[in-house]
């Protein structure tokens, strides 16, 4: 009988930690997000820049989407290095929305960023 209870006792750790294994093995394979340490978050950008110029910063348009800055000619997208295609697409839609240039103000935190750069301006 103590056999018994020992052996029961010891699957059922081993069933515990078997299910805590694959738990573990599935958490690591799931992607995670990467949480890049920025100099400034985006929004602080978008103020600096606009205000420096005196544009209008987030005007919401007609289907209430918002813009980052308007001037009188452009509708500007401002992101980081590594969204550039992004930036592409949400300034093309802006600039369709407000009947102005695409403007796009890619943010470049350092000297690896600048293949963003090149990527953005050889599309």
């Amino acid at each position: 009988m103590l056999i018994y209870k020992q052996v029961h006792i010891y699957l059922k750790i081993r069933n515990r930690l078997m299910r805590a294994f694959i738990i573990f093995t599935i958490l690591l394979m799931l992607p995670h997000p990467v949480m890049a340490k920025r100099a400034h978050p985006e929004k602080w950008y978008q103020q600096q820049w606009c205000e420096a110029h005196q544009e209008q910063l987030e005007v919401v348009l007609s289907d209430d989407t918002r813009c980052d800055c308007v001037t009188e000619t452009h509708a500007i997208e401002f992101d980081f290095g590594n969204n550039w295609a992004e930036a592409i697409g949400q300034s093309g839609w802006y600039a369709s929305r407000t009947n102005k240039k695409v403007g796009i103000v890619l943010i470049l935190e350092s000297v690896k960023d600048l293949k963003y750069w090149n990527r953005l301006i050889h599309t």
